[in-house]
């Protein structure tokens, strides 16, 4: 019979590069994705008396790991400091019309963009310079796909500042986008 140890370092042996490589597409900083792996790995030791072996241990592990990243976005949204009042007046005239200069402008086939490397690391680049709390809600809405109700649970947030920041971060990824891309 082989021991809890010996389990559990095949099991580190043989996922690890997939935890972190999922890990990282989460929260593109890697020291943050191997510390969140390292804590996978930490609470599946010391939970595994109650894995009940009802999935396979990478399901388990992933189960734990998605958790880690959600608490760490919570956790990101709770330290973000208040950003000031008005950030995003700038591209609305007194009348809530676009400013000429920030009108939105058409980005052609957006699904050739996705596959472009450049543009991922434009993107990314962007997402750098939002705040954090208006990171953690785009990244949970739209690179993990959860419901807003989930995300204002996560981020103890209420649904109109939900949408508000939505709204806010699409504004300035958008507006980054257009000067780190569609101008250069």
């Amino acid at each position: 019979m082989i021991s809890v140890r010996d389990e559990f370092i095949g099991w580190i042996k043989t996922h690890t590069k997939e935890l972190f490589t999922y890990t990282l597409s989460k929260v593109q900083q890697k020291e943050v994705a191997e510390d969140l792996v390292q804590d996978t790995f930490i609470a599946a030791y010391q939970a595994y008396d109650k894995f009940q072996r009802k999935s396979n241990e990478k399901t388990w592990l992933f189960s734990i790991l998605k958790r880690k990243i959600a608490d760490y976005y919570r956790n990101q949204y709770k330290k973000a400091a208040e950003v000031p009042p008005g950030i995003t007046s700038g591209f609305f005239d007194e009348n809530d019309r676009w400013k000429h200069q920030f009108r939105p402008q058409d980005w052609g086939n957006e699904k050739e963009l996705l596959d472009d490397p450049e543009f991922e690391k434009a993107l990314q680049d962007c997402f750098g310079h939002l705040p954090e709390k208006w990171s953690s809600a785009i990244r949970l809405k739209y690179l993990d796909n959860q419901d807003a109700d989930e995300i204002c649970n996560e981020l103890e947030i209420t649904k109109s500042n939900f949408w508000q920041i939505i709204h806010r971060a699409k504004l300035q990824l958008r507006n980054c986008l257009e000067f780190k891309w569609f101008k250069k």
